[in-house]
Formats: C-alpha cells, sequence, structure tokens
C-alpha cells in the first residue's frame, strides 16, 4: 500500500528574501497564492525567481507583487511571459482588508518573504513589516552574536 506523504514532503521553498528578515521588523504574515502562466509556474519550478527587490501593493480591492523577476522559460518560445510583470496575489476579501489598513500605518510595508511550492501549487509568503534602523540592525546581530556563544559555551565540556 502507498504511505500517504505528510506536508512537510508536499511543500517545497523555492525563493527566499534573506535580506527581508535582517532590515524588517516582521508584524504579520500570510500565505497567499499568485496569478501565473504556464511559462511562468515552469520557470518557477526550476528555481529561476528571485524575489529580493519585489514589494506588494493593494490597488482597487486587490494585492499585487510588483518587480519579482520570474526568468523566461527558454522551450516556450512565442507564448512566454514578461519576466517583471505586476502579478496577482489571491487572499480572502477579509485578508485583503486586514492587510491593508496594516500598511496604511506610517512606516509599515508589505513584502515577499518566500515562495514555495505546497501541494503543487505555487504560493507567496507576504509579510506586513517596519524598516528596522541601522542601529536596530546592529543590535540584533550583537544579540545574535550573544546567543550562539552562550550556545556554544553550553555544548564544551567543562575543564
Amino acid at each position: 500500500m502507498n504511505k500517504t506523504p505528510d506536508n512537510e514532503s508536499l511543500s517545497r521553498v523555492i525563493c527566499r528574501n534573506r535580506r527581508a528578515r535582517h532590515e524588517y521588523d516582521l508584524l504579520q504574515q500570510l500565505e497567499c497564492g499568485i496569478v501565473l502562466q504556464g511559462s511562468e509556474v515552469k520557470s518557477i519550478r526550476a528555481n529561476k525567481v528571485s524575489i529580493e527587490e519585489a514589494y506588494v501593493r493593494v490597488k482597487d480591492g486587490e494585492v499585487w507583487l510588483y518587480n519579482c523577476d520570474i526568468a523566461e522559460y527558454p522551450q516556450a518560445t512565442t507564448m512566454n511571459h514578461e519576466p517583471r510583470r505586476p502579478r496577482k496575489l489571491l487572499m480572502h476579501r477579509r485578508e485583503v482588508q486586514k492587510f491593508a489598513a496594516a500598511a496604511a500605518e506610517r512606516g509599515l510595508t508589505m513584502i515577499p518573504l518566500d515562495v514555495h511550492l505546497s501541494r503543487g501549487l505555487v504560493k507567496v509568503t507576504v509579510a506586513v513589516a517596519r524598516g528596522r534602523k541601522l542601529h536596530d540592525k546592529r543590535e540584533k546581530l550583537k544579540q545574535k552574536a550573544a546567543q550562539t556563544e552562550m550556545l556554544q559555551a553550553k555544548r564544551r565540556p567543562p575543564r
């Protein structure tokens, strides 16, 4: 008999926005779908996507992802897509209203954290975030260094 796979094996991270956690304090996160063309899905499955410069905006009650770079799929010659076109994100109406109200607050923005496959569908994790100042980043790095030093001290046997 076939064993049904668990949820972790059905999900795979394609692309991460690594700078987001360093440059922003994440307040709320939400997984949402994305409207794509066929060649875009093929490129994403081939790991040809970048969200480093991407951002999210609410326009006319819809959520849009801008500056997400999905490379053209070489085998889709005539029906290829535009690499940096705006892409619509799929959320429930209440979630859109909640995120739009949070992002409208001064100093907050919406950013994509990662692109992943979930049960064969492409999903984007979006967060409402507040930008960090330079001293906040330094303080966070110091805390992280102190934390790793404590863990290493615990692991070392006493002399």
